[in-house]
């Protein structure tokens, strides 16, 4: 990275400087950021900054050793300017010859152009969707799955360890209830008349459960008290449901390495092994939790179970979370000895930390409040609040014409994520979902995403692609080779548009770092987005002004072609990371004209 060559120049000559002893040897890490205005240089460094303290300088006046300790350094001609900023940052210009040198590390890496070691093989679980196994997957499912995908990729790429993770809440009250809408399905099937309850589930999907079990084993449960058959039932509707959730996953392209069961936490005495550990550690005590808080100037209100069926009234087996950072201690066994959910969410966190040097964990929106308490339960447990992040994910609204869209008959709810792929595509699913912040509300396009035009975000980035694919296609026709890297032939390149291609394909592998360390990948599409912006405007800008790509100067054609070249590696590399393809081709009739006149 070009980035790189600024931090080894600056490491080596603080080494330099303080072993010359004209400061103390640093302590502490400098940065180096790219200036939001390219007045002021390639990169801003603020080590004399950082420095300044320790060495008892004005950080100005050790920003002008610093630049000749610098200067010194740079044996290889890589730098073109120094300069003192504001304060003490220190302004660094780059040779045009360094930038040049990433387009032909660009094409000397292909596929792997890109990735770093920032990761350093830390072994990270990211953990994402985890949708409860009571129904098929909807649009705000899709998105937390896309979005969780693309962050464990951004990883991946960034050189760490990972391991993507499915928890599946396969024992709590939930399932129950899908059991027993099962099971008024099998009545129903056998010819009785049932009504459904409100909070039910009424999906065609809880029909097809029934008839396998009717199938399976007839009329036997039919009369039978509900604990024969109640374990029966919600293992077998689980089971079908995963199948389904499997299916709809593997509609936008993602697996996982491992599902984790919460029932299996239970049945394999992990539960009971952390409840023991949280008493051994004196992080537990049986107490109640505290009283409802009322309103300025109104009575108190009466005490209602929470989520967990528990009131303030009960004596509870709290957990310490309070000392450490969280509201309140939380509840991890109820009155009856049971344990909460709680209790087995904080247990399936102690195990994966226990697997894993960090964990990443992608929720909803409105988990945001159960954030701090699971921090907190990290710290207390010996791990750092560090050691978890947790990307939140707003809400999705489906929108057609417009109008926006919720019925499905498939789901019995909202709009089924497979709906939706089976009718705008897995490339189109994967990039949307990707185009706004992930703790923003989304408005999905259906008619947008189908649209085979460039108003279409994704279609714009493939048709990119597609028009740099057919660029080498007329380049092979009127006989021109694949071009190699020629420095002097590439010095040809100086047109401003020119130069920016060039800066871009230079700072992906410093996007791709930065937005895996951000756990955000959609800067990875803004990134493609604003690229294939600059690529088109250069491309017609060619045209306009007698600057074809494939012109009548050879040494010019070449230079342009290995920046066509280097630029198609980056865009396939980047679509990749999304798991998004890069098609040479595209049909459509605005693209039918894609290679004339390059």
């Amino acid at each position: 990275m070009v980035r790189d060559r600024v931090i080894e120049l600056f490491r080596k000559a603080l080494a330099q400087g303080a072993d010359d002893g004209r400061w103390p040897a640093a302590d502490a890490g400098f940065s180096v950021e790219a200036p939001r205005d390219p007045k002021h240089g390639d990169f801003a460094v603020n080590a004399a900054m950082v420095l300044a303290k320790q060495a008892g300088k004005p950080p100005r006046e050790l920003a002008q050793a610093i630049v000749e300790a610098v200067r010194a350094a740079d044996t290889a001609g890589d730098l073109a300017g120094l300069e003192i900023a504001g304060p003490g940052f220190i302004n660094v210009r780059l040779s045009p010859d360094l930038w040049l040198r990433t387009l032909a590390r660009a094409v000397a890496e292909g596929p792997a152009y890109g990735r770093t070691a920032v990761g350093q093989g830390k072994k990270v679980i990211v953990e994402y969707v985890s949708a409860n196994p009571t129904g098929p997957m909807h649009v705000g499912h899709g998105r937390n799955a896309v979005v969780g995908d693309g962050v464990q990729g951004l990883l991946r790429w960034a050189g760490f360890d990972v391991s993507r993770e499915y928890y599946v809440n396969d024992y709590g009250a939930q399932v129950q209830t899908l059991a027993r809408s099962v099971h008024l399905r099998y009545q129903e099937l056998h010819g009785r008349a049932v009504t459904m309850p409100p909070k039910s589930y009424p999906g065609e999907y809880v029909k097809d459960i029934a008839a396998g079990l009717k199938a399976e084993y007839g009329a036997r449960f039919l009369d039978a008290p509900e604990a024969e058959w109640l374990t029966l039932f919600r293992d077998h509707a689980v089971q079908h449901v995963l199948g389904m959730i499997r299916e709809d996953l593997a509609a936008v392209n993602i697996s996982f390495d491992r599902w984790s069961s919460e029932k299996a936490l239970y049945e394999s005495g992990t539960v009971d092994r952390f409840l023991r550990f949280l008493e051994e550690k004196d992080l537990v005590y049986v107490g109640k939790l505290p009283p409802p808080k009322s309103k300025k100037g109104q009575p108190p209100p009466q005490a209602q179970p929470d989520e967990e069926g528990v009131t303030a009234a009960e004596d509870l087996t709290l957990f310490r979370s309070s000392a450490y950072g969280d509201e309140v201690d939380r509840p991890v066994k109820k009155a009856d000895g049971t344990p909460t959910y709680f209790c087995a969410d904080i247990a399936y966190h102690w195990d994966k930390r226990q697997r894993a040097d960090a964990l990443v964990d992608v929720l909803g929106a409105d988990h945001g409040g159960y954030v701090p308490r699971l921090e907190a339960a990290m710290e207390a447990l010996g791990a750092s609040r560090k050691d978890l992040h947790v990307v939140l994910i707003q809400m999705v609204s489906l929108m057609r014409g417009g109008e926006s869209v919720k019925m499905s008959k498939r789901a019995g709810t909202l709009v089924s994520l497979r709906e939706v792929v089976d009718e705008v595509g897995r490339d189109a699913t994967r990039f949307i979902f990707l185009t706004r912040r992930s703790d923003a509300p989304l408005d999905f396009d259906v008619e947008l995403a189908k649209k085979q035009t460039l108003d279409n975000p994704v279609f714009y980035v493939q048709y990119g692609h597609a028009r740099l694919a057919a660029i080498f296609q007329k380049a092979r026709e009127a006989g021109h080779a694949v071009p190699e890297f020629d420095l002097d032939a590439a010095r040809t390149l100086g047109s401003p548009e020119e130069q920016d291609l060039i800066r871009r394909i230079a700072a992906f592998p410093d996007l791709l770092a930065a937005a895996a360390l951000a756990y955000e990948p959609h800067r990875v599409a803004f990134y493609l987005q604003e690229t294939i912006a600059a690529f088109h405007s250069w491309y017609t800008q060619g045209k306009k002004s007698g600057e074809k790509v494939i012109g009548p100067d050879p040494v010019k054609t070449a230079a342009r072609l290995f920046l066509c070249r280097a630029l198609k590696q980056v865009l396939a590399n980047g679509l990749a990371v999304l798991g998004v393809s890069a098609p040479d081709r595209m049909e459509s009739p605005e693209t039918r004209d894609i290679a004339d006149d390059v």
